[in-house]
């Protein structure tokens, strides 16, 4: 097993665009040829796009692009600047008088960092699908992973910066990897050390607090529970799979959140990920579906490390 770039997978281009000032960006996979993919929604508030595509009984059997966004659901405009290039570049599913492009999109909560009223808007998501041309994915404060942050029990004050990660390896001629942005309400530990690397801070900012302790601490019924969360994430491989087979390894790509996020998949979050197959090569799906767990761990990780302090939030770095 030797570690690659998520950008090495075959037959896939990642483009990203973001406002920095505003703090909200939008990161886009595209598959020219279309792919099979599935997804599994654990998060109780999930803002989507075209989910019900990649349900067993849907007709349709590939997609041409995952998007990842910013500004809840108002972000989800960003798809329909996804389409506009697509059409244009002549991907799609053809219908005789057209080609209609399939872009499933999900976004995450970051109108309460830098500008709420700038959202991921049409032209974002032109942009991004622009940028795939020359590849210019990067973890950190970047496309969807711009105004990221995590540790939000108690809302803003004592959380910290987060962003967009990945991780990828190739064993053989298999090549599978994993990208997320996380957003998380609770707090992020290291799987390898069992270290918590971010994540609700102490009143003076020095330190942690625990979030499961102190949900723990009671458990009248919260009304106005906070909920600028969710965290995003694809999976993707060579692997030949259907979209039934993704949807299964979609699910088994939760437990990577479950290793690095606690709490996690609560009814403030929208948690949320995708699998994509480009269909190179054959491998058993249980061996991916678990593999795929440990890269999205690893990715959450690397979300973590290679944020920046930004908007009044600090991030890792800053400490380590």
């Amino acid at each position: 097993m030797r570690e690659i770039k998520v950008t090495d997978i075959q037959n896939i281009r990642i483009g990203q665009a973001e406002n920095r000032e505003a703090g909200t960006g939008v990161t886009v996979i595209i598959s020219e040829q279309g792919c099979p993919v599935g997804c599994d929604v654990r998060g109780g508030g999930p803002a989507g796009r075209e989910t019900e595509l990649l349900k067993p009984l849907a007709n349709a059997q590939f997609i041409h692009a995952v998007v990842l966004g910013g500004g809840s659901a108002y972000g989800l405009e960003a798809g329909c600047g996804v389409m506009e290039y697509l059409e244009q570049h002549n991907i799609g599913y053809d219908v005789g008088i057209a080609k209609v492009p399939l872009v499933c999109q999900s976004d995450l909560f970051d109108l309460t960092v830098g500008d709420p009223s700038i959202r991921p808007d049409k032209e974002m998501g032109y942009q991004a699908c622009a940028a795939s041309e020359a590849g210019n994915y990067r973890d950190g404060n970047y496309g969807a992973g711009c105004g990221a942050t995590v540790g939000k029990m108690y809302g803003m004050e004592t959380c910290m910066k987060a962003g967009i990660g990945s991780y990828a390896v190739q064993i053989g001629q298999l090549q599978v990897g994993a990208i997320v942005a996380v957003n998380a309400l609770g707090d992020i530990y290291d799987p390898e050390t069992g270290k918590k690397i971010a994540g609700l801070l102490t009143e003076d900012k020095k330190g942690f607090r625990d979030t499961c302790q102190e949900m723990y601490k009671t458990y009248e019924v919260v009304e106005n529970k906070f909920t600028g969360n969710t965290t995003i994430g694809v999976i993707l491989t060579n692997a030949k799979f259907n979209k039934v087979q993704l949807c299964k390894i979609a699910s088994m790509g939760h437990n990577g959140y479950a290793r690095a996020i606690r709490p996690v998949h609560t009814s403030a979050d929208g948690d949320t990920i995708y699998a994509l197959s480009t269909e190179q090569i054959d491998a058993d799906q249980d061996m991916v579906g678990t593999l795929a767990a440990d890269l999205m761990a690893k990715a959450i990780v690397n979300a973590i490390k290679h944020a920046e302090s930004a908007y009044g939030h600090k991030a890792y770095k800053e400490e380590n």
